[in-house]
């Protein structure tokens, strides 16, 4: 069945009044997008909207926009998977047969492992940039920004078999080598397609804002060497250097946590996977860039796991939470399939991160920093909490296990207002105004199941500072 919209008839950016999504000048752990304070939350689908044929991307970008969500991820289609690929039935990344679109053309001669033709890594497929640029400009129309991810390495031989860049799948005799060699600098002629491709994406995208680039997908796998980062990082800026919009860069450092040592002062974002507990955003706060936690999925099907990562993490300082959700199929572009896969997904668990991005959006965040000394007691037993300050003003606490917390807080004398979040419906569960003298202050939280969360704001005047 062939998809109901391939995103040709938006293929145009928008005109821009202002420059890409960039970090906050008065607070770059953060974004500014379109003229306000940013951070960004998702739960998206599993890569392919835009190299799989047969995903109609419009019901995808449509429901994001409906809970609220102002991010996705997307690859190229320069990798891609088996329907096999991690036990994820209806998996966006594993197009069926022929339905693969990439940024190189189909040649002449048959012979792709998954159908259609062979590519041509010398000529471009406008088709496909039609389409990337049509996704673009709809989630653009959605305040959906995207994470383009360039690169990805090939953990199997399965997803390597299915390469463009293999020689077996192309007519130019490039990509003759193992897996684990794709991205490095041993082969010249396979470093010249990596650059060359990433020059003409730089090329056709460069008119959008609502976009940034990541390098490589966990390049911790499958051979990817640093000095072919670095290069690659290199070949961004240079594309860019004439153009009138600069886009910003993510590296992918680690799984779950990893002090950043030599960072590329080209990149903007550095992004971590699986980032619980949220160590690694005040391993690397000092950075003073934007720290993301931007794939998480493979945890099971419950929903908790996902709500309190993406909480934990924001709450510890962090500026990206993009959960997988499996519910988003080539089938169910809405997200209305029932996952069976590694993860889970689904409206519940869009509607309690929607809460989250709710929730983090009503502070001025910009204003705030992560700083847990505020909670000097109360913590239930085995349970964490966590808090974002703008000490005297406002407070962002997250309170992760128990059922019911007496939370001591250090707080300078003032009036407040303090409201507790149930994390899983939205609802105020309890509201408290007080006046305090200074100093500690409890606050008791209301029974709840989980997790919790809590936000006091000062209803009085307070002296004001400098902005961060």
């Amino acid at each position: 069945m062939l998809p109901i919209f391939f995103g040709l008839l938006a293929a145009q950016p928008p005109a821009l009044p202002a420059q890409p999504i960039a970090l906050h000048p008065q607070n770059p752990h953060y974004f500014g997008f379109r003229g306000r304070p940013t951070i960004l939350i998702t739960s998206g689908e599993h890569y392919g909207a835009v190299l799989n044929l047969d995903f109609d991307f419009v019901p995808y970008l449509e429901e994001l926009k409906a809970r609220g969500f102002n991010q996705t991820r997307t690859f190229t289609g320069v990798y891609c998977e088996s329907p096999q690929s991690f036990g994820i039935r209806g998996n966006p990344l594993a197009p069926r047969p022929s339905r693969l679109i990439c940024p190189w053309a189909r040649s002449a001669a048959p012979g792709y492992a998954n159908g259609g033709n062979k590519f041509d890594l010398t000529k471009w497929d406008e088709a496909y940039f039609r389409r990337l640029k049509g996704f673009l400009a709809e989630a653009g129309r959605r305040g959906v920004v995207v994470e383009l991810v360039l690169f990805c390495p090939f953990y199997k031989d399965e997803m390597w078999n299915l390469s463009p860049m293999n020689a077996r799948n192309n007519v130019n005799g490039v990509g003759n080598v193992r897996r684990t060699e794709v991205y490095t600098l041993k082969h010249k002629d396979l470093l010249a397609v990596h650059e060359a491709v990433t020059r003409k994406i730089v090329q056709e995208c460069s008119g959008f804002d609502n976009l940034y680039y990541e390098v490589c997908n966990e390049p911790y796998f499958g051979g990817v060497s640093g000095p072919w980062q670095d290069r690659i990082i290199r070949t961004l800026v240079a594309a860019e250097k004439g153009l009138p919009h600069k886009h910003l860069i993510a590296q992918n450092i680690a799984n779950g946590r990893k002090k950043i040592r030599n960072p590329n002062p080209a990149v903007s974002i550095f992004n971590f996977h699986y980032a619980t507990p949220p160590d690694t955003v005040a391993m690397n706060y000092g950075l003073n860039k934007a720290i993301g936690d931007d794939e998480t999925g493979f945890k099971g099907s419950g929903d908790f796991v996902y709500r309190a990562e993406g909480w934990d993490f924001l709450l510890a300082g962090g500026a990206v939470y993009s959960n997988l959700d499996y519910s988003f199929t080539p089938d169910h572009e809405a997200g209305t399939a029932k996952p069976k896969a590694p993860g889970g997904g689904g409206a519940n668990l869009r509607k309690q991160l929607q809460i989250l991005k709710d929730f983090i959006h009503a502070f001025e965040f910009i204003q705030m920093a992560p700083d847990n000394s505020v909670i000097v007691g109360g913590v239930p037993a085995k349970a964490t909490a966590r808090a974002l300050a703008d000490k005297g003003r406002q407070y962002a606490v997250y309170v992760r296990g128990g059922r019911q917390a007496d939370l001591v807080l250090d707080l300078p004398a003032g009036s407040y207002r303090a409201e507790w979040i149930d994390t899983q419906t939205g609802a105020v569960a309890k509201k408290e105004p007080f006046r305090h003298a200074g100093g500690k202050r409890t606050l008791a939280s209301p029974p709840y199941s989980q997790d919790i969360a809590l936000a006091i704001r000062r209803t009085t005047a307070a002296p004001k500072r400098p902005a961060r």
